[in-house]
């Protein structure tokens, strides 16, 4: 019997994208998926959304949570699958990623993580390029080189439960906590596949909330045993320093990304 593949998307207020992401779910041409949408208590008309999916669903609840990590632990200790994996709401998934995640899963026993490329899109649709994903692993991860778009992760059910779950006081780096915890006790590995589209914008956390990350990942790095005066430290103090300068590059260069894309992502109709 194939494996099952339990997918979990946190969501709250996410009304504008969250039926995309659901169908691009329900898209997957890997049939053994079990879905569990965990909502925070949405006022938007997600959860009419959601019903709208409700007879492709494991599990699904709108309730008030401490936040994204929390809703993530909720759906995961649902999960019944022997492959764990989270998209959020305003991600997207290509129709073929869950197939190949599992199929290089299936072929390296070893291996407690797999991801692949992402492409940057914005509230439309739109590309705007290319997330920089590259192979990394415990060592470089604390030293600042993380390189994985989290919407293409897929790893074991086995090592989360070792190794999990996600720390719910975190806020912004609960997903870089995660692959240090289980790059440390399993090899992680990169495939050079476009798995899913990565959707940033100006309200999004990716872009709101990017002086936030580091504090979070900091807090990791220490937790981890890391020495204060190292590269992750020296990394620290510059980007706390120009957080504001960083803060107007990303800006800008959306801005720059919108004005030139020209292709749009295309998501599946409803099943």
């Amino acid at each position: 019997m194939p494996p099952l593949v339990t997918i979990v998307t946190p969501s709250y207020n996410q009304a504008r994208f969250l039926e995309q992401t659901i169908r691009s779910v329900l898209a997957q041409d890997y049939p053994h998926i079990e879905y569990i949408i965990v909502d925070g208590g949405s006022t938007d008309g997600s959860v009419d959304i959601i019903r709208k999916y409700e007879e492709h669903l494991a599990w699904w609840v709108s309730e008030p949570d401490k936040g994204q990590s929390h809703a993530i632990n909720k759906g995961f200790a649902r999960a019944r699958g022997d492959i764990l994996a989270w998209i959020n709401s305003d991600d997207l998934y290509t129709p073929y990623a869950v197939r190949e995640a599992v199929a290089f899963l299936e072929a390296h026993p070893e291996v407690g993580m797999v991801y692949a490329d992402a492409l940057y899109i914005d509230e439309e649709g739109y590309i705007l390029g290319k997330f920089p994903a590259a192979q990394t692993d415990y060592r470089r991860m604390m030293r600042g080189y993380v390189h994985i778009p989290q919407a293409t992760t897929f790893f074991r059910a086995s090592v989360y439960r070792e190794v999990g779950p996600l720390d719910d006081e975190m806020f912004y780096a609960f997903d870089y906590d995660l692959w240090v915890r289980i790059a440390r006790k399993y090899p992680i590995r990169y495939l050079p596949r476009l798995w899913a589209y990565f959707r940033i914008h100006l309200h999004s956390k990716t872009v709101a909330g990017d002086d936030r990350c580091w504090p979070d990942m900091w807090r990791v790095y220490r937790r981890q045993g890391g020495p204060v005066l190292s590269i992750m430290g020296a990394k620290y103090v510059i980007r706390q320093a120009i957080g504001p300068l960083w803060r107007w590059r990303r800006r800008w260069w959306m801005e720059r990304a919108r004005r030139r894309a020209t292709q749009r992502v295309e998501v599946p109709p409803p099943p």
